[in-house]
């Protein structure tokens, strides 16, 4: 029984584990679908911003060149005074041009060939355009023209509305930079130039892997084969690659099952081995206890044997001595048929419960104690007849009788009581002994449990087994009181 209740809790156990196997692995499924989703999110988030940089950058470089134009329409209409029709409107084509310079707020600066400044502002005028004033004029390619023979250059820098929108772009692209290496989901992410050889911002990642550009082209490359990179327009036209991987917790997560799986055949392998240990150390406690039993039911024959031999050196042998003699002689034999049963299936036959229950306790009444008294009741005129081998039977009366003395420490009353009904025999055993708490009562059947110094736990669990497995009937506790008794009962069955 025992042995199915273990495997039956390694099967419990192995299922238990599969389940959980089971659901970690769902459970990280969910959580990698969770985290893809918020990666995807994100590359999707970084795309659409890196288009809102690319519209913003387009419409930069559109203000730049209307600008561009604006000069350019500035200096034609200049050149138009060279045109002895356009005279006439001259008055009307300078308000146009001072409507086009008020307009695009453009600093501007008109030259002579000698580069002397001849016009706006009214502060530079006959200043020479050299040295840093030529060089913060230079930002775009000048305009050359001349005006009834004078050769003039136009010089002029991005406007103040210019400079704020270059300004917002250039914050929005360095915001972005950061947003995508600052990302909230954790993704180890690089941005690199267009060549992939310089980096440009990177975050959640270590800055030891990639601080050669050895490193960093192999870090790339397996982000690469990880993810696809995404690309960007950054200002100025300047291109970059954005690319990341999995999250830490992605990754981990795909090692998870794998990593239970191992935890879990461990477990399964150590819990089967300690079931085996369980198992060869119960098989050699019984072993042991096998033989410390032998040792004590011969012990009780052989020194009355030697106890007689002793009495009657020097005496005359009489019939009452040889018969006493002959009783110990048989006990022996009882023990050895006893002893060579165990292990095979016994041979029932039909016996008196009755008469064999009461030869096993004249034999055991004559060697304990004279202050333990013994009562056996069955009803008069009764037949007790059931399939029975004697020689178990007698040793299963006997291991409770024992038990019954011990328990009364020597001194104590046990009484037999035989009853049956139409299917079953019951015989009763009890005392007047210490009794057992509840906690000793549910593991007085366990091989190898005892309270006693010199005991092995083997007596009760052999009892029941032979009536149990062997008689087919039941051998158990009916009740056990602290200080005032216990009761075991026998059920054997009258027909198989």
């Amino acid at each position: 029984m025992k042995r199915h209740l273990k495997w039956i809790a390694l099967l419990l156990l192995v299922i238990m584990a599969v389940g959980a196997l089971w659901y970690v692995h769902h459970m990280a499924n969910q959580i990698r679908e969770t985290e893809v989703a918020k990666i995807r999110m994100w590359a999707n988030a970084v795309s659409q911003r890196a288009s809102i940089v690319d519209a913003s950058q387009q419409f930069f470089e559109q203000a730049t060149l209307d600008e561009h134009r604006k000069m350019e329409i500035y200096t034609r209409i200049l050149q138009s005074f060279n045109d002895p029709d356009m005279r006439a409107d001259m008055q009307f084509s300078l308000s146009y041009v001072n409507y086009i310079v008020d307009s695009s707020k453009t600093p501007l600066i008109i030259t002579t060939t000698s580069d002397s400044i001849i016009t706006v502002p009214q502060e530079l005028r006959g200043m020479k355009l050299q040295g840093d004033l030529l060089e913060e004029y230079s930002q775009n390619p000048p305009f050359t023209y001349s005006i009834w023979g004078i050769p003039l250059t136009l010089y002029y820098k991005e406007s103040a509305y210019h400079t704020q929108l270059r300004q917002v772009i250039d914050d929005f692209s360095s915001s972005f930079v950061s947003d995508i290496t600052n990302n909230a989901v954790l993704v180890p992410v690089i941005v690199v130039d267009s060549t992939m050889q310089k980096i440009l911002a990177m975050g959640n990642i270590d800055t030891a892997s990639v601080d050669t550009p050895s490193k960093l082209s192999s870090r790339i490359h397996d982000m690469a084969n990880d993810n696809a990179p995404i690309e960007i327009k950054l200002f100025g036209n300047n291109k970059a690659l954005v690319f990341y991987e999995t999250t830490p917790l992605l990754k981990t997560l795909q090692w998870m099952p794998s990593v239970y799986f191992f935890i879990v055949a461990v477990l399964l392998f150590v819990t089967y081995n300690l079931f085996r240990t369980t198992r060869s150390m119960e098989q050699n406690r019984v072993w042991v206890g096998m033989a410390k039993e032998t040792a004590h039911q011969l012990g009780t024959p052989i020194s009355s044997l030697l106890a007689w031999t002793q009495y009657l050196r020097g005496k005359t042998l009489t019939e009452a001595y040889c018969d006493e003699m002959e009783k110990d002689l048989q006990r022996l034999s009882t023990i050895t048929h006893r002893f060579s049963k165990i292990g095979a299936t016994p041979e029932l036959k039909e016996e008196d419960v009755k008469e064999v229950t009461i030869q096993s306790v004249t034999y055991l009444q004559s060697r304990v104690s004279k202050k333990v008294s013994f009562s056996v009741s069955f009803p008069e005129g009764e037949s007790f007849i059931a399939p029975l081998n004697s020689y178990l039977f007698e040793w299963v009366v006997e291991n409770l009788c024992k038990n019954a003395v011990d328990a009364m420490e020597g001194e104590g009353n046990i009484t037999i009581v035989g009853s049956q009904n139409a299917r079953n025999i019951f015989i009763d055993v009890s005392d007047n002994g210490k009794g057992m708490s509840t906690t000793l009562q549910k593991h007085i059947f366990d091989s190898g449990f005892t309270t006693k110094t010199r005991g092995w736990g083997l007596g009760l669990p052999l009892a029941r087994r032979i009536i149990n497995q062997y008689h087919k009937g039941r051998l158990y506790l009916k009740y056990s009181i602290p200080g005032q008794g216990t009761m075991f009962r026998i059920v054997l069955k009258k027909k198989h």
